[in-house]
């Protein structure tokens, strides 16, 4: 017995879940986060007939009607379906990728359940994984509350303190650093399973590592101020 296919009933499909498909696309390729000008063509081409400049459905997409999808007062942005990573750059967040989900569960193949295949983190990479997704600083992003954030929401991010200094400082970086590309790396284009029922994916690794990259950007200054005070000798 065949499986119905996505591209079977796509017109019952609403405007923004089209566009969260689209953006699920460029998630897998590796675009996290993407522009709003990549996720315009990305929903045009896989949707031209929505999303196709009247009369020129073909050769342009209609912008404002996906810009107005995205940014608008009930646009994805607001709902929570993708985050606003900087100037006009998004990306997919956790309920957005349910969505998707729940959408491609009704024409397409089911997801894998847990013990089917699903990829299983060892303690550590889970430990590290959980305390990401519930820090405050994911969550001000997730909430487009980045303006919000703040040192000590970027320090229970990094596991630091205010108070670490010199090589610790740097050393605790940079095992934050290598955990997110050995995970991005261990995940691939799948999902991993957490042990309380949480299951993450490579795309939503490469979000956090954007929120790992801006906040040592932002807080440059900081972190420098640290470095620069060297451990008290007694």
């Amino acid at each position: 017995m065949g499986v119905k296919r996505v591209t079977a009933n796509v017109d019952e499909f609403t405007v923004p879940e089209k566009i969260l498909l689209a953006a699920e696309n460029l998630d897998k390729q590796g675009q996290s986060p993407f522009s709003a000008e990549a996720l315009i063509v990305a929903s045009w081409q896989k949707f031209p007939k929505t999303f196709g400049l009247k009369g020129y459905a073909d050769q342009y997409p209609d912008s404002n009607k996906i810009l107005s999808s995205i940014m608008g007062e009930k646009g994805l942005a607001r709902r929570g379906w993708l985050v606003k990573m900087g100037q006009k750059m998004y990306a997919l967040t956790r309920d957005g990728r349910n969505v998707v989900r729940k959408v491609m569960q009704h024409e397409d193949e089911p997801v894998l359940s847990s013990g089917g295949g699903s990829l299983k983190l060892n303690r550590d990479q889970e430990k590290f994984v959980n305390a990401w997704l519930d820090s405050s600083a994911v969550q001000k992003f997730e909430e487009n509350r980045k303006a919000e954030l703040t040192f000590a929401d970027a320090c229970r991010f990094w596991g630091i303190t205010e108070n670490t200094k010199g090589d610790a400082l740097d050393s605790r970086l940079q095992v934050v650093t290598e955990m997110l590309a050995e995970l991005d790396h261990l995940i691939g284009d799948g999902d991993a399973e957490l042990s309380n029922g949480r299951s993450i994916s490579a795309g939503e690794i490469r979000v956090l590592t954007n929120i790992h990259r801006y906040m040592e950007d932002r807080f440059d200054r900081h972190l420098n101020l640290l470095r620069s005070r060297t451990p008290s000798k007694r």
